[in-house]
Parts: structure tokens; sequence; C-alpha cells
């Protein structure tokens, strides 16, 4: 028997009625996708971290999610495993009429337009209100604000240069300015989302991952933040009492340390 197919009779027994697991038979997809989404970004994590062992265990962690909610789908009569399986198979190869048809691609670049042209055939038969409703709401929200940002600019909702979304930002900077002296906490947060939309316009107009820029953002803070702390207890201090000036000095001090390495 194939492992696939050993998954899928272990996934099926944990949510048998009667000799199953309780948690596995509880389970719907609105609980499950938490998980889900939680999953991905392990695997996003292993990647990042270049751990190889992780990273095997992290897609197989994935893998679970789909078997899960494939075994649900199966259980209502919606549909199987194997239906995910061959719309996936089916869409690969009418996604890549270079290698399975007639077209021809010399570069990634020719494939991306052979792949945003099949995407725009699909979405021709499917309803939408609007060119934005392909981008999933419950995306990170940096990231849903750049795919976003990105189709609307596609429709030519642009900027004609770069310097034009920087003065933007600083517009957006002042108006959020203003709000900080209203006390009103709503319009604050507007403005301030405000804020962060045009930065991303910024990021994708230079082709920079909003996401990916952000992540290594956190990881570079971390990294800081954590040296100072060691630093600090080295040197028998607490962090409770030390000044705005000494905090300073110990950041200046972590990044001379990475400008060493």
């Amino acid at each position: 028997m194939s492992p696939i197919k050993n998954l899928l009779n272990t996934m099926a027994r944990l949510r048998d009625k009667d000799t199953g697991c309780p948690w596995d038979i509880e389970q719907t997809y609105a609980s499950l996708a938490p998980f889900t989404l939680e999953e991905a970004y392990e695997v996003v994590d292993a990647i990042s971290r270049g751990n190889i062992d992780d990273l095997k265990e992290e897609l197989g962690d994935l893998l679970l999610q789909v078997v899960f909610h494939a075994q649900m789908a199966d259980e209502a009569g919606d549909f199987t495993f194997d239906d995910v399986a061959n719309t996936l198979n089916q869409k690969l190869i009418s996604r890549h009429p270079h290698v399975f048809g007639d077209e021809s691609a010399k570069s990634a670049e020719d494939v991306l337009g052979i792949w945003q042209t099949a995407k725009d055939k699909e979405r021709a038969n499917k309803p939408q209100n609007s060119l934005l409703d392909d981008v999933p709401v419950n995306f990170p929200a940096l990231l849903r604000a750049q795919k976003i940002s990105k189709k609307a600019a596609k429709a030519w909702f642009e900027w004609q240069q770069t310097e034009d979304v920087i003065d933007k930002i600083i517009e957006e900077l002042n108006e959020f300015r203003a709000e900080l002296v209203s006390g009103n906490k709503e319009l604050q947060e507007e403005e301030l989302g405000d804020v962060f939309f045009t930065l991303v316009n910024l990021g994708r107009r230079l082709d920079i991952d909003c996401e990916t820029a952000m992540r290594k953002c956190n990881d570079k803070f971390y990294r800081r933040f954590s040296g100072m702390e060691s630093d600090i207890k080295a040197e028998l201090k607490s962090m409770k009492t030390l000044t705005a000036t000494e905090w300073e000095d110990y950041w200046q001090a972590q990044k001379k340390k990475e400008q060493k390495i």
C-alpha cells in the first residue's frame, strides 16, 4: 500500500465516529483553518532557517491539513482527496501549455506571462464583483495589501513615479500626526493603516516583497534586542534602570557587532 493510501486510511480511522479520536471527530473546516495557516508558516520558517529535517516534518504537518480537510469533505459527500489531486493535476497541465502543449517559453518571464493568461481565462468563467476578488480576505494584512495594490496597478490605478509614492507617504504621516492631537483612536487607526498601505505600495513598485522585508526586520530586531539583553546581564545591570541614552548605546553596539561579522 502506498504511503499516501496509508495516510488516508489513518485519517479515516481517526475520524471514525465510533472508534476514532474525540478531538479529530469534533473538527470542522473553520476550526482547522488556524492550524492550516500556522502549518504553512512553519514550513516557511523551516525554509528560512535552512533546516531540511524540520522542513520534511513541517511539510508532513501541512499535508495532514490537506488530508484532514479532504476527509471531512469525503464524509459530507462533497469531494475526495483524489478529487483534490486531480484538480491540481489538471490545473498544472492547463497552466503549462509550454510543457504539455504547443506554446513555448524560453525564460521565467515567458512562463509568468503564460501563467497569467491561463489564470485570466479561468477567472473569466467565475463571477466577480471586482478585480480584487480573487485575493483571499484572510491573507496576512501586509501580503493582502501588496496583492490588491498590484492588481489595482495592473488596471492602471498607479502613481506615475516612485517619488510620488514617497510624497504620499509623507502626506499620510502628516494626516496621522494630525489625528494624534484629536485623540480619536478610530481615526488614528485608519490613518496609520493608510501609512502602512502606502508603504506597501512603495515596496511593490520597487519589487520588494513586503512580507519578506518585514520578516527580516523582525528577525533583525530580535537578534539585536536579545544581544542587548546578553550584554546587559553580563554587566550585571537591570534593564528597568537604563536611561534612553544607555539603551541607544547598547543598540549601536549591536549594530557594530553585525558590521564586523
